[in-house]
């Protein structure tokens, strides 16, 4: 068992890898690739054999690396027309060689590579690492503007320390995953609230629930391997690849997907967040310590309410509690795409059990809440 899902199960990735010094990331790159499911060929380019040796790039991918073109003419059997690869991920991507793949120059095994894959019109995603300086070259900026233009797949470096950084292996794996999904969500805007809200009492204290927003982040990942354009409202840290919308309280929420809704138009709007219910009446200034004080609460109306009675979206909801089958059943009625039932003893934590409830019947997932978000997904599409 990886512990991981399987996410690249029966593909095969060509890993090609240039001369960066973020070369000496591809390792955990490789290994992280094979824990999805991926069988890996790495093939590299002399100036990378250069920076890490072949041998661990054999290592990490448990196939020999390909450092040269022979006459078993590997380039072909691997990105040629009915080649075995799947996708082609060039990772580092130096400047010289995007320069290069977008002149149909290929003086590598890498470029040699790219040429065959591109032809053929297989996935290929490159990701650039540099100095800042050779990233602002405009050669550069046209030859990735022209590889995008082909449908090729450039991923944004990390912008620190005046340079180009490699991303985290997680966003380039991630990306991997989108570019072999099959893109059911290609298209298509998902607009997710996570997380908890927090809702003032004084100047300094608030009133929030446990939940750490671990679902609504695995639904925003899985829709984006599906290759939706994600939109996520919560006050967590960033999620990768989707864009963010901070907030604080359930009104800001109840705000920013009011606006999204308005600008985006979303296809589908997934209600992951534990929205308050109640927000309290607000002492100004600081409640003296030591002293008892009431707090009365005021209801707060439901978010999910409002995006049903004025938007033309489907909604994936979330009903926390116990014996909660009749109102999941009332929020299906009410028209509901999906509504996932879990207890208490999920929120905070990186599993559960949940009911999965549509007009089709029920269907029952346990597990981490990767592979339930995978399973909920796979029940709306």
């Amino acid at each position: 068992m990886t512990g991981k899902l399987q996410t690249l199960e029966n593909r095969t990735i060509v890993l090609g890898v240039t001369g960066s010094i973020a070369a000496v990331e591809v390792i955990k790159l490789a290994r992280e690739l094979r824990r999805r499911g991926a069988k890996v060929i790495g093939v590299m380019s002399s100036a990378a054999c250069g920076i890490i040796h072949p041998d661990a790039l054999t290592y990490a991918c448990d196939y020999p690396a390909i450092t040269s073109i022979s006459g078993m003419i590997e380039h072909v059997k691997y990105c040629g027309i009915g080649g075995e690869a799947d996708l082609l991920l060039i990772a580092p991507a130096t400047a010289n060689t995007i320069c290069k793949i977008a002149a149909g120059i290929d003086d590598t095994p890498v470029t040699t590579f790219a040429t065959t894959a591109i032809g053929r019109g297989m996935p290929v995603v490159i990701v650039p690492a540099m100095h800042e300086s050779m990233y602002n070259h405009p050669a550069v900026g046209n030859a990735i503007a022209k590889l995008e233009s082909w449908n090729i797949t450039v991923l944004s470096p990390l912008m620190e320390e005046n340079k180009a950084k490699i991303p985290s292996m997680h966003d380039i794996v991630l990306m991997a995953e989108r570019e072999l999904s099959g893109e059911p969500l290609s298209g298509k805007k998902v607009l997710i609230t996570s997380g908890a809200c927090a809702e003032e009492i004084d100047d300094v204290r608030i009133m929030t629930t446990r939940s750490s927003g671990a679902m609504g982040r695995e639904m925003a990942l899985a829709a984006f391997r599906l290759g939706a354009d994600v939109f996520v409202v919560h006050g967590g840290e960033d999620i990768p690849l989707v864009t963010n919308i901070k907030i604080k309280s359930a009104s800001e929420m109840q705000k920013a997907v009011t606006d999204v809704m308005k600008t985006e138009s979303p296809e589908y709007y997934v209600s992951a967040a534990a929205i308050s219910d109640f927000a309290p009446e607000r002492f100004e200034g600081k409640i003296p310590s030591g002293t008892e004080a009431g707090i009365r609460l005021r209801v707060l109306p439901k978010l999910v309410d409002e995006v049903l009675g004025r938007y033309n979206t489907r909604v994936i909801a979330f009903k926390l509690g116990w014996n909660e089958d009749e109102k999941a059943k009332e929020m299906i009625d009410m028209g509901v795409s999906l509504v996932a039932v879990n207890t208490p003893e999920s929120m905070g934590g990186d599993t559960g059990d949940y009911r999965l409830l549509t007009s089709r019947g029920e269907t029952g997932v346990s597990g981490r809440k990767e592979e339930v978000a995978a399973a909920i997904w796979k029940e709306m599409l």
